[in-house]
């Protein structure tokens, strides 16, 4: 009676029949759970549903024991695996909420739900797998494949365009024989997939495999075919383009070095005069201990203490000008950058000597001019005392 039941159980499922299945139910309430377990290859009434992609069974199935939908078959797929490969979204859907761990669960080839939703071009499938488990796409299949792989194996171009912007960082990745996706669509002639990917993603021309070939050299080892033109084509246009930017950058690389070292001649000469003016100041040095000027050492500047105020102004001008200079020497002789934060610290520096210097020389001679005034209303005051 027991083994009935089940067999009962499967043809309903094959069938899609849900009013057998609530009969079954209704006899024996537990015959869910044990056919489970008692099934020869594994395969559950849920997985049967599921390939023939009956949705109302699948919902009914779930309504009474929604554990099901996270056992595996002989081949290690869940309901979820079955339902992306055949592309049935609305089971998909229902299926998620009860196991959604399963979209990272991998089947005896190493793919989970989503590689084969990527490899049958399912793409709305793709867009919710995604939703539920982003991090499923960044898991590889058997031979380090990743899902771009995959896309480009089975030649879906669809599925590879909702991917690629997503997993732009394994654009460039290599499987267990060193191929990247453009290496394999070469060599399986993938004509629309070469040009999508040298045309829209960062895909490098120049990346050997395991038997240092790049995608052109695995070109030149197929038979000549109508697609074998177009590739060709399509791998040297933009080959020629890629040159002709590397070109340009390196001539205008050598611009900038030549302006640079052109600089570091003049940054360098002003330095030096900065630095000269420094240690020799208009007017020279004492050379002994003046006996004028009771606080002058002999080493000191002669200006400091004949023209104090003017002296200052020199040595703030002088700084302002040989620091950031000296500054720029040692940048380029360490490599740091013309935007690196340093420089910009130099830059606020002399601005505010700057300003600090014009504020200063404005007070000065305002009171020089009043000073003036005053001697000038003196003198004229005097003179007509002595009329």
């Amino acid at each position: 009676m027991e083994g009935s039941l089940e067999k009962r159980l499967y043809d309903a499922a094959a069938e899609g029949n849900t009013i057998a299945l609530q009969e079954l139910l209704e006899q024996d309430k537990f015959l869910l759970d044990r056919v489970s377990l008692t099934s020869p290859n594994k395969s559950t009434p849920l997985h049967v549903a599921t390939i023939k992609g009956y949705l109302d069974f699948v919902l009914q199935i779930l309504n009474h024991n929604p554990h099901l939908a996270q056992r595996f078959d002989s081949q290690q797929s869940s309901p979820l695996h079955i339902a992306s490969a055949e592309g049935y979204l609305e089971i998909v859907k229902i299926l998620l909420p009860d196991a959604p761990h399963m979209c990272m669960s991998r089947d005896c080839q190493g793919r989970n739900p989503l590689h084969l939703a990527a490899m049958r071009g399912h793409v709305e499938i793709l867009k919710a797998l995604i939703s539920e488990a982003p991090h499923a796409a960044r898991e590889k299949a058997d031979r380090d494949q990743t899902v771009l792989h995959l896309c480009v194996k089975h030649g879906q171009l669809e599925a590879l365009k909702i991917l690629a912007p997503k997993l732009n960082d394994l654009i460039n990745a290599k499987d267990a024989d060193g191929d990247t996706l453009l290496h394999m669509a070469v060599a399986v002639k993938q004509t629309e997939i070469i040009r999508y990917l040298v045309g829209s993603t960062e895909i490098d021309l120049n990346v050997r495999n395991s038997n240092g070939q790049k995608a052109i050299d695995i070109l030149k080892e197929s038979q000549p075919e109508v697609d074998y033109i177009q590739i060709r084509n399509i791998l040297r246009r933009v080959r020629r383009i890629d040159t002709k930017a590397r070109t340009q950058t390196q001539r205008v690389m050598k611009w900038l070095i030549e302006k640079g070292n052109a600089i570091m001649v003049v940054a360098v000469l002003i330095a030096t005069v900065a630095f000269q003016a420094g240690v020799s100041p208009a007017g020279g040095i004492w050379q002994e201990n003046s006996t004028q000027y009771s606080h002058a050492r002999a080493g000191e500047a002669v200006m400091a203490y004949t023209h104090p105020e003017a002296y200052r102004n020199f040595v703030r001008s002088n700084t302002i000008v040989q620091a950031p200079e000296a500054s720029r020497s040692i940048q380029k002789h360490i490599g740091a950058t013309c935007h690196s934060g340093t420089d910009y610290l130099w830059f606020a520096v002399m601005g505010i000597l700057l300003i600090g210097s014009i504020v200063k020389w404005l007070k000065e001679k305002r009171t020089i001019e009043r000073r003036l005034s005053l001697r000038i209303s003196t003198s004229i005051a005097t003179s007509q005392e002595s009329v």
